[in-house]
Formats: structure tokens, sequence, C-alpha cells
């Protein structure tokens, strides 16, 4: 059965029925936290043993992403049959991929989400993340047996992408690592060795403005997580405490044109090529603006496996 731990300035908390008790640990890292998981699940017995009397609601608490830096961000390009649809690839032939975020773009469930100035094409991108709990070196072999060997949490993550940098100059690293550009949480949720078997039947949704735009279960991955962890240790080791972002599902602001249009743009300077696009993309109503209420949620249906939601606003970056 899964826990969900929650993180504040104050320290660490976990989430029972009567709402967040504190844990009786240092207020560290969480790679820190996980490393000692014998400490950790004292920890959480005696919470959950002493609960309500200590408990307060979460909304009471100013919650803090569950992953702390300095840490790895890793992340899964087009992972999805859908969005890989909506990119224009074949699903069948997309090869896995993995693109490097700053942590210093991580923020909390809550934080607003800082659009920088000459940024006119800001995208979402919910995604499930893994949360590493021991050494994975390069070379190692993750199958679904050992997979809650190095995997110890589950997150809620949003991968936001400023477009025009991430297609003009192909700058990934760039357009996905802004202060802000991860929000994380709320719970850092511990699965057990069940809960990981049934990662199929968890659903990302993501909505602005209480607009659904994204909607999918994990069974719509290409590359699972124990096959990517395999493939991404062939030459990047993980920690405890390093987050890889899985992918997102279809249904983000950006999409492919036409197969028509494409054929007519390969023939065109990439500058004439890149204006005409974005100027088709200006009448794009789905990239996000100042004051939009992004909420991103992932749980299974039946909610006995619950990552949680955040709720961010975007704002303009203050001048």
């Amino acid at each position: 059965m899964s826990v969900n731990l929650a993180r504040t300035a104050e320290g660490w908390w976990v989430q029972a029925p009567a709402g967040l008790v504190r844990l009786d640990l240092p207020a560290g890292a969480t790679g820190e936290l996980l490393a000692d998981r014998i400490a950790l699940d004292r920890a959480i017995r005696s919470a959950l043993a002493a609960a309500p009397a200590g408990a307060r609601p979460a909304e009471a608490l100013g919650l803090l992403s569950p992953v702390t830096a300095p840490t790895r961000v890793v992340a899964q390009m087009v992972n999805y049959r859908s969005h890989a649809v909506d990119s224009g690839m074949d699903p069948d032939r997309v090869p896995p991929a993995f693109f490097r975020k700053t942590s210093h773009s991580i923020t909390g469930p809550t934080g607003d989400i800082v659009r920088p100035a000459g940024v006119d094409f800001l995208d979402y991108e919910v995604e499930l993340g893994l949360v590493i709990g021991r050494d994975l070196p390069v070379g190692a072999t993750v199958t679904d047996e050992n997979l809650s060997r190095y995997v110890a949490g589950l997150v809620v993550t949003n991968d936001v992408s400023a477009r025009q940098i991430q297609l003009t100059r192909t700058q990934f690293y760039e357009a996905k690592s802004y202060p802000t550009f991860t929000p994380v949480g709320p719970w850092l949720t511990l699965p057990d060795a069940d809960d990981l078997n049934r990662l199929d039947t968890l659903r990302l949704t993501l909505a602005v403005n209480g607009e659904i735009r994204q909607d999918s279960a994990v069974a719509d991955m290409i590359v699972r997580p124990a096959r990517a962890l395999t493939l991404l240790s062939r030459f990047q080791p993980l920690a405890a405490g390093d987050l890889l972002l899985t992918g997102t599902p279809g249904g983000t602001a950006l999409s492919a044109p036409p197969k028509v249009m494409e054929k007519f743009a390969a023939l065109l300077p990439p500058a004439t090529k890149w204006r005409l696009f974005f100027r088709r993309q200006a009448g794009n109503p789905r990239y996000l603006h100042d004051g939009d209420v992004i909420t991103a949620r992932i749980a299974t249906d039946d909610h006995a496996l619950d990552l949680g939601a955040q709720r961010n606003r975007v704002i303009g970056k203050p001048s």
C-alpha cells in the first residue's frame, strides 16, 4: 500500500486520514530521506500511530516540491503514442531519447510558473515522475521485477516548455529549464511492489482554467519505466533523490502541421519557415497566457494509488 509524504520549510510530513502529520526527521534533502529507509519507515509508523492528534490540513501548510534541489532531472522525449501522433511521428518508430533539465527549474505544487519576457508560446506537459531511491550505476539492468529496488517514489510533474526556443534553436535544455518550469508534487508517493505493477492504470490529466487538455493512462507509454532506466544507465548514473520525467500524453498546445505544409516548409529557408510557423501558431489559443491556472493530477481511477493534484498559475516575469 502506498504512503504519501509532503515537504514544507519545517520538514517532512505523512498523509493520514485526518490530515498531514509531521515526521520526526530532519528537514533534509529528498535523497537523504530515501537513503535511510529504515529510519524513514520507523518515523512514518510513529507519526501514523500518533494521528489524528498532530494532524494538520494540507491547505494550512505551505507545501514545497517533495524533490529537493540540487538533483539530476532527466526527461524522456515523445514517450506516449498519442504524443507521437500529435508530433507527426509513427509511434512504432520513435527512438528512445532523453534530455536534461536544471534542478533550478523545480517549483512546488502551488508555486507560480513565471513566463520569461519574450516567451510567447508557453506549453504544458503533465508527466509521471520517478524518484530514485538508491544508486543506479552505469550498466545497470532494471526489470519489472526489480523496479522497486531503484524507484522509491512517484510524483506529479509538469514539463513546462518555451516552444520557440525549443524549436528554432533545437535547444531543449534552455527551453525547459527556466526557473519554475518543473512543478513537482504535492506528494512524494512511496509505492510498494504491487503499486509499481499497476502503473499502467495511472491516469494523467491536465486542465487549463478547468478545460481538460490532456487525459491518458500510463498504458499509452512507449518505453516503460524499467526499460527507460536500463537505457539511461548506459551513460547516466543516478542516485537517491534524482528525478526521471517519463514523457507526456497527447494534447499539448504544440502539434505537428499537416503533411502538405511540412513538405512546403522544407523548401523554405529556416528563418522563413519558422517565421511562418509561429505566425500560424499565434492563432492557437491553447498556449498558456498570464493568469492561466494549470491543474495536473495523476491517480488510478479508483484512487487507490493517488499522487495528488498540483495547481499552478502562470504569471509574467516582473520587470
